[in-house]
């Protein structure tokens, strides 16, 4: 059964424009959000105004579930990277379809223990990795195994940045850095891997 199809029969769409907040932090979670279109980023707010981003979400993702189960307040602040359109399914619809059809509950223990998973391998991103081996690990996971691979920035690199959890200038720093040992070319938008091995050894260093 697609429980997709499900929960869009059971929900209202909405839209928000660029950089328009879907939740604040500390605000009351009454359902969770599906994406249609468009992508949405979760962060933390650090000391002195410095953002800190959880996950970057597009088309499909669901977010916003688990704290709505428990009927808690959103940790973090979602935000709109560009126009979006989500479908937002409130807590007291779910719980009345779960009791018609409790294999509804399996689906969502299986997406929330995915996301476990997931905000693990990304708290040891930011925590463990230094921004050379962070952006070492964006540019490998866009190059397909290929020796030499272009890839092309999809936000400016003031997003590469938030993504990559450091500020605009230590990522300069760090792109003219690899740019200047011969391991990439930076060209505006593009970035030419030129040395893939070169990267995968600073995951290791």
């Amino acid at each position: 059964m697609k429980f997709e199809k499900i929960l869009e029969g059971l929900g209202g769409f909405q839209s928000y424009a660029k950089d328009e907040f879907l939740f604040l932090e500390q605000d009351k979670a009454e359902g969770f959000f599906i994406i249609r279109s468009g992508q949405v980023r979760v962060f933390k707010m650090g000391e002195q105004g410095r953002e800190i981003e959880v996950v970057r979400l597009g088309p499909g993702d669901v977010f916003g579930e688990a704290v709505a189960f428990v009927r808690g307040n959103f940790p973090a602040y979602a935000q709109a990277v560009e126009d979006t359109n989500v479908l937002f399914v409130s807590m007291e619809a779910i719980y009345q379809k779960i009791k018609e059809d409790p294999r509804l509950a399996v689906f969502f223990l299986e997406l929330m223990a995915r996301k476990c998973i997931t905000l693990s391998q990304r708290i040891e991103t930011l925590s463990l990795r230094t921004v050379r081996q962070r952006l070492a690990q964006y540019l490998l996971s866009r190059c397909g195994g290929e020796k030499t691979r272009v890839v092309r920035l999809e936000s400016k690199k003031t997003e590469l940045a938030k993504i990559l959890g450091t500020i605009p200038e230590t990522l300069s720093r760090t792109l003219k850095q690899f740019q200047e040992e011969g391991t990439i070319r930076v060209e505006d938008k593009d970035i030419a891997v030129l040395d893939c091995m070169k990267l995968k050894s600073e995951l290791f260093s």
